[in-house]
């Protein structure tokens, strides 16, 4: 718990209002909506769960509505006309679970009614679509100005039946009825912004909204949620003493909407709650990771080794809709892989280069994955191996690893298409790694090509080269790291440094070969 100095940190503070006049630390990002406004129209933003969505929106709100007071000292303060205010219609799908398309009616019904009582409006209509019309056409007439509409969690209805796929698209087509009315309402809109996890397709979900302008990986509005470096640096100061800079950074920063030139910015809630716990922990990943997420990784048989540089096309990173979920987009919009490298070798054609953002979300997503592998008692299995790397016990640690492996369920390599190729040994071997939270590097570039793993740890280096096998082969996993020279760009590092060559057999599904060699310093 904070006692550094008087102000308070904002955990769970969604309301604008509550922020600014309670005392709360507040990282000012009235810039960003300035611009936005200056712009306007019809705006989208995707970004994962509790990055600051809400808040961004309640201060849009306290924005159009003139609360002037409350911008007092932000950058937006002298720049604003605060003598013009503007009637805001706010629509949140944060709260509840909906499991049918008859409640997610009722709940906008209920969403409708809530700001038509706010206004004075009685509905003449009883439709959906009629109410949202009706009461954008009475507000204007009513306050003589163009209405602001304001959506956040716009696709939680469906995210949260997402696994099952009819009740999705019933889903999605209750909120297609709602968020269609917007496209004959320009007339009396003034500024519209839809906030959510997911990218849906226009033709899907805003069927005829053609000037919604997506500007989730616009670089000028990189960072509109989430705090910078700066921001850590500035803002948070008084809450920094007693706490390591770097493992801060490493732990936590590192959310990338854009090229290498953006600014990377760390998750609200992970920042606030370690100044809080004085601790670090993986709070952002145990809020609510979405259960459908590792199903969906199980189903298709992800090769996690390729998690943390997976290379995809802009087309197929915003591919999100009910009927198909490109892994990519999956993994980026929820917020677990994150834009690592842009290249554009023909004008308008764009490569991506995803990863991880950092070490709590690399840990912790390798956790949940590994029963999907087909590692039982995960837990206890992460002990072992962080004994034997500590102790740099070599032998134990072969030990250890063909014990994990014989531990896979027999049934488990028949029900999976994982297991029907080779990359499931690598893929539980980097996880079992991973899973523990120190520095793994996947396919690490040499002069001579790609070591398949490099571990560091505990003032260690280790070099492991796999290699699947009918029989022990002639040429080594470890005679391969050690004919192209994978530990010569180490060396420097004045570390001892481990050559570790595994086999696998397919046969036996276990390893049959662990060479290991000893550098030193």
């Amino acid at each position: 718990m904070s006692t550094i100095n008087q102000l308070k940190l904002p955990i769970g503070v969604q309301n604008f209002d509550k922020l600014r006049s309670g005392d709360y630390y507040y990282v000012d990002k009235t810039a960003f909506l300035h611009r936005l406004v200056e712009e306007g129209g019809y705006f989208f933003l995707s970004r994962p769960r509790r990055f600051g969505k809400s808040l961004l929106i309640d201060t849009l709100r306290c924005l159009f509505e003139g609360r002037k007071a409350l911008f007092e000292g932000l950058y937006i303060y002298d720049k604003w006309d605060w003598q013009t205010q503007y009637p805001v219609i706010r629509l949140s799908f944060a709260d509840g679970v909906m499991a049918s398309r008859e409640e997610l009616d009722i709940h906008i019904h209920e969403l409708l009614r809530a700001e038509a009582d706010r206004f004075g409006v009685v509905f003449k209509n009883t439709s959906i679509s009629g109410c949202f019309r009706e009461l954008i056409h009475a507000v204007r007439e009513q306050r003589g100005e163009r209405v602001v509409v304001l959506i956040d969690e716009y696709d939680k209805p469906i995210l949260d039946n997402i696994l099952a796929h009819e009740r999705a698209r019933e889903l999605r087509e209750g909120l297609k009825n709602l968020y269609s009315v917007l496209k004959d309402a320009d007339p009396h809109l003034r500024f519209v912004l839809l906030t959510g996890v997911s990218k849906f397709s226009k033709v899907s979900l805003f069927s005829g909204l053609n000037n919604l302008n997506d500007i989730t990986l616009d670089a000028p509005y990189a960072s509109i949620c989430g705090y910078t470096d700066e921001d850590v640096d500035s803002v948070f100061a008084p809450e920094l003493p007693g706490l390591d800079r770097a493992q801060i950074k490493r732990w936590y920063n590192g959310y990338r909407w854009g090229g290498q030139d953006v600014t990377a910015v760390y998750n609200p809630s992970d920042v606030l709650l370690l100044f809080q716990k004085r601790q670090f922990g993986p709070y952002w990943f145990e809020s609510a990771t979405p259960t459908f997420l590792v199903e969906i990784l199980r189903q298709r048989g992800v090769f996690t080794p390729s998690l943390d540089q997976l290379e995809t096309e802009a087309e197929l990173l915003g591919r999100f809709d009910v009927d198909y979920i490109a892994t990519e987009a999956l993994l980026f919009q929820t917020g677990y892989l994150t834009i690592k490298q842009v290249e554009e070798p023909m004008l308008g054609y764009r490569l991506y280069t995803l990863g991880f953002p950092n070490q709590e979300v690399e840990t912790s997503l390798n956790q949940a994955l590994l029963p999907m592998l087909g590692v039982e008692h995960a837990a206890r299995e992460r002990k072992t191996l962080f004994t034997r790397l500590r102790d740099h016990d070599l032998a134990g640690l072969e030990v250890h690893l063909k014990a994990l492996y014989a531990g896979l369920p027999h049934d488990w390599y028949r029900n999976n298409p994982i297991a029907q190729y080779e990359g499931h040994y690598a893929s539980v071997f980097y996880s079992h790694f991973a899973a523990l939270g120190i520095n793994v590097t996947v396919e690490d570039a040499s002069h001579f090509g790609k070591v398949d793993m490099t571990v560091d740890f505990a003032g260690h280096l280790y070099v492991f080269e796999f290699k699947v096998v009918e029989q022990l082969p002639e040429d080594s996993a470890l005679a391969q790291i050690k004919a192209k020279g994978y530990a010569d760009k180490y060396r420097a590092q004045g570390k001892p440094i481990h050559l570790v060559g595994v086999e696998f057999s397919r046969e036996q599904r276990q390893i049959v070969g662990f060479d290991v060699e000893t550098l030193s310093k």
